[in-house]
């Protein structure tokens, strides 16, 4: 038997709620599912149990998502927030981001691909929407993201840093063979790599993954 967390689902809508129980019953890794329908319920909820997970609907009544995830992260540093949220307005995202969320996700998202991530997000690595990716990539580049690590703990070697570097810029793989005067085969090598040492699937993935932990400076 693998480890068990508790889990919060924060979602006004009760059928949501229900939907997302259900979806979560089915996943091995679950213990307690605990439900809120606003972030004082949620705040509550967290002062007198213990929970590993919270997934987070942005457009709650009163405070809504953004500040509750900013007020639970300050709170909890070690609980990992999973934003489940039809909204993806930039200004929301980057506040979500800069509060230390690990997962930006679509209520679109199929309920195998939501076990699949949250098992990720529990094993400590993020994921982030592809609408929304840009809106980090972005974070980076005017400076406004905060960054989570200052060690890279991912055995990346200098080259491969380099590598990671430039495909964070948006190059692709023919540019970094030319700026790092290497074949683009072996540009490829380093790319897959790469994703491999970051347990992720793509190059927007790595890109996002290696900003917000500080992986490149």
């Amino acid at each position: 038997m693998g480890k068990k967390y508790n889990i919060l689902i924060v979602e006004d809508h009760a059928l949501t709620r229900f939907a997302l129980k259900t979806s979560l019953r089915e996943a091995e890794f679950v213990n307690e599912i605990y439900e809120a329908s606003c972030a004082q319920e949620a705040y509550e909820r967290l002062a007198v149990s213990e929970v590993q997970l919270v997934i987070m609907d942005l457009g709650l009544p009163g405070v809504n998502g953004v500040k509750a995830t900013q007020e639970i992260k300050k709170m909890y540093k070690k609980i990992k927030v999973v934003v489940l949220t039809s909204h993806n307005e930039e200004s929301e995202v980057v506040k979500c981001l800069e509060a230390g969320i690990s997962a930006y996700c679509s209520k679109d998202i199929k309920p195998d691909k939501l076990i699949e991530l949250l098992q990720d997000i529990l094993n400590g690595n993020l994921w982030f929407d592809s609408t929304v990716s840009q809106y980090v990539l972005n974070s980076k580049r005017n400076g406004t993201l905060q960054k989570s690590k200052i060690e890279d703990e991912y055995n990346l070697t200098l080259k491969e840093k380099k590598v990671l570097s430039l495909l964070a810029d948006g190059n692709s793989n023919q540019q970094i063979a030319k700026k790092l005067n290497i074949s683009i085969n072996t540009a490829k090598v380093h790319v897959c790599n790469i994703l491999q040492k970051l347990s992720v699937d793509d190059r927007t993935q790595a890109a996002i993954k290696a900003i917000k932990e500080n992986i490149i400076g």
